[in-house]
């Protein structure tokens, strides 16, 4: 671990503790920034008040100013930013997740039947049917099986994982009261459309009459919906979505006949149901019959034939996209593909305190940081940005996190020099507002670590936004490696920070 020097003068009494930051006894932040620092930070505390952890250092880790960094406090969404690193360093930044139809059998060329039994093979891509429709679909494994000749499968469906059940569960580390939460869907091999479910309902043709169904994602679940809703006067809607026992989903309520085209969205509380349904969708689109009734016995052929297979993007595309939009179940995705499914949290913390050279300062449950269990200080935040850049698997790191004005980073679109000043990741959760990541100036890049756990977590991240923009006021936009420390020999090019380094879109 990095040596962090901090004068910390011994008169100083318990409540100059609770609420004086400490500064560090070589100072290269200009002498005016700090006394704005300094006066940020009382008018935070008082409008905010509640446990403050900030730690802001010089890229090679060393703390220029701090407020509590080795204080252990709730990280939220912050903890993507390590899930990411720790996936990174198992996967490379060119992995890829794939979904395949694996056969057991031998087609029968004359009519096109799959004689034998095949399974779905679903691994956790949580691209898979994306939302976004960017995304590797079903649809295209059905069209790779036409074009291999089949023309028909047998038997019901089955689900297999390279990574042992192909199911999905609710994370015991999350809060149960997030169940039922798009935000907190069900984590596991199988997932489609992220877990969750859009119904897009409309009203009749006239008053009295029964809502209509337009579009669902996935394709094919207007299977599982029954459609109770009715149709009144006026421009107002009240519906309801309930989840049934059986997978389906039961609408209920009204829609005004005025009333735009209403999505509801809802998680997906039986996956195999969704999937099914989905997969139905998809071969009956490619002309394929598919006949549910069992297979009596296997058949002799060829075993495990990879029938039709589509791939997610490269690793680092999928972990933008997760930083960028903060997708919980992406991040635990990620932790499972790069963990398993038994122990990857405690492989995470010891991934961050090996990187970050502490022996504790970490204790993490999961890979996205929904749970309230969760513990990060600022320091150990700090030497993480500090020294992961310069691993094998840490190169470019920063522009796996969103930069100023792009997803949750949004609301930094002003109050900045230019696009790509700022590549950090948000956090919050009730009670939890953390900002972490890095600041490019003109001077160098800044590792800046802002936590706050209390009542007036709103509040905080208004406080948060300011301090980047006061940081960054003449700041400069960070182009790739420059995180890293030059190799011996190496000219750094850490101040060079002319060029317009954008982060790519997905």
């Amino acid at each position: 671990m990095r040596l962090r020097a901090r004068f910390i003068p011994v008169c100083l009494t318990l409540l100059a503790l609770l609420f004086q930051p400490e500064s560090a006894g070589a100072q290269t932040l200009p002498a005016p920034l700090l006394g704005k620092l300094k006066s940020w930070y009382r008018y935070a505390a008082r409008s905010a008040p509640g446990m403050w952890g900030i730690a802001i250092a010089n890229q090679q880790g060393d703390i220029l100013w701090s407020v509590r960094p080795d204080q252990p406090m709730v990280p939220a969404s912050t903890v993507k930013l390590l899930t990411t690193g720790f996936a990174r360093s198992v996967l490379g930044s060119e992995a890829r997740r794939s979904t395949r139809v694996v056969g057991d059998g031998h087609l029968e060329e004359t009519t096109g039947e799959w004689i034998g039994r095949w399974t779905l093979e679903v691994n956790g891509d949580p691209t898979l049917e994306s939302p976004s429709g960017d995304g590797p679909s079903l649809q295209t494994l059905a069209n790779q099986l036409v074009a291999s000749g089949v023309r028909r499968l047998r038997g019901p469906l089955e689900l297999t994982s390279a990574d042992g059940p192909a199911d999905a569960s609710y994370p015991a580390a999350w809060n149960p009261g997030n169940r039922r939460s798009v935000y907190a869907p069900l984590v596991g091999p199988a997932t489609l459309h992220e877990n969750i479910v859009w119904l897009t309902v409309r009203p009749g043709a006239k008053a009295g009459s029964r809502a209509r169904l337009t579009e669902t994602a996935p394709d094919g679940l207007e299977a599982l919906v029954d459609l109770h809703a009715s149709t009144t006067s006026g421009w107002r809607s009240r519906l309801r979505v309930t989840a049934m026992k059986d997978g389906g989903y039961l609408v209920t309520g009204s829609i005004g006949i005025h009333s735009l085209n209403r999505r509801l969205i809802v998680v997906a509380s039986d996956t195999k149901a969704i999937l099914a349904a989905a997969w139905a969708r998809a071969l009956q689109g490619a002309g394929i019959e598919w006949d549910r009734s069992p297979v009596a016995a296997p058949i002799e052929g060829a075993p495990g034939q990879v029938l039709a297979e589509v791939t997610s993007a490269p690793f680092d595309s999928l972990a933008l996209d997760i930083n960028r939009r903060s997708l919980n179940i992406g991040a635990e995705l990620l932790l499972q593909w790069a963990g398993g499914r038994d122990s990857a949290p405690e492989q995470l913390t010891e991934h961050v305190q090996q990187v970050a050279g502490v022996s504790g300062g970490v204790h993490l449950v999961d890979g996205s940081g929904m749970s309230h269990q969760d513990r990060v200080t600022p320091a150990t935040f700090i030497s993480y940005l500090a020294n992961f850049p310069n691993t094998p698997a840490g190169r470019n790191f920063p522009m796996l996190l969103p930069a100023n004005g792009v997803g949750t980073l949004a609301r930094l679109a002003g109050g900045l020099p230019g696009p790509g000043v700022v590549h950090a990741k948000t956090g919050t959760l009730n009670g939890v507002s953390t900002l972490v990541g890095y600041l490019g100036r003109k001077d160098g890049v800044l590792l800046v670590s802002l936590m706050y756990n209390g009542g007036r977590s709103r509040t905080a991240k208004r406080h948060q936004w300011t301090l980047f923009r006061l940081l960054g006021a003449d700041g400069a936009s960070i182009p790739p490696d420059a995180a890293a420390e030059p190799e011996e020999g190496e000219q750094s090019d850490s101040l060079e920070l002319g060029g317009d380094q954008v982060v790519p879109q997905n």
